[in-house]
């Protein structure tokens, strides 16, 4: 009768096996690091989106307004990405695409505002614009500095990442808009920097619907 071996070099996993084995869940001392970022993302989030949202509807401008739904938008992906730490891969990516259509829905958003705002016209406060938006930098900023050294785990951090990123460039892009706004006396550079935060935040969402884990 045929003895079954058991010795090492007798097995070999499967590519089944293999792609389960690519990333491994993370320790409870990573997931505790990566909940506590989050959770700071979370705050500081949320408390942008009420500043711009309010600063943005005072100040008629179309680059606030669009930082702020997406700043509303980062807040809720980030209450995403915490729910999905220390969960699966697969429940990490799903929390992740659940993000990019959230995103998907706020660029739709902001490019109709645009569009609104171009037909009956608008006259955007500079100085405020400028305000803000440094004050938005340096918090969205730190959130960054604060994401970075997880920008390379689960889909549900590489998300985070690149929201992240995201809020630093519209956040530049609002204050030069502030100072062409200033500079012109027009609103046309409001406008055209709410279109590039659309643009920006439609790019974010098929990044992150293309992750895979």
């Amino acid at each position: 009768m045929a003895r079954l071996s058991l010795s090492p070099r007798s097995w070999r996993p499967s590519g089944w096996a293999l792609r389960f084995r690519k990333r491994p869940l993370p320790t409870l001392s990573q997931s505790r690091q990566e909940s506590g970022t989050l959770r700071w993302l979370l705050g500081i989030n949320a408390v942008l989106f009420v500043v711009e949202m309010t600063a943005g509807l005072i100040a008629h401008s179309t680059g606030l307004i669009a930082e702020s739904l997406d700043n509303f938008a980062d807040a809720a992906v980030y209450g995403l990405a915490l729910y999905a730490v220390g969960h699966s891969v697969k429940m990490q990516v799903r929390a992740a695409h659940l993000a990019g259509v959230l995103q998907l829905i706020l660029a739709v958003g902001v490019l109709a505002e645009v569009v609104r705002r171009f037909v009956f016209g608008s006259e955007p406060e500079s100085l405020v614009m400028m305000g803000i938006a440094f004050i938005a930098l340096i918090a969205n900023t730190t959130c960054l500095l604060l994401i970075s050294k997880h920008r390379e785990g689960g889909a549900h951090m590489k998300a985070s990442w690149i929201f992240s990123a995201n809020d630093v460039v519209i956040n530049l892009g609002v204050i030069t808009a502030g100072a062409l706004v200033a500079w012109t006396g027009s609103n046309y550079p409001d406008l055209i920097i709410g279109s590039i935060a659309g643009i920006i935040v439609l790019n974010g969402a098929r990044r992150i619907l293309a992750l895979k884990g």
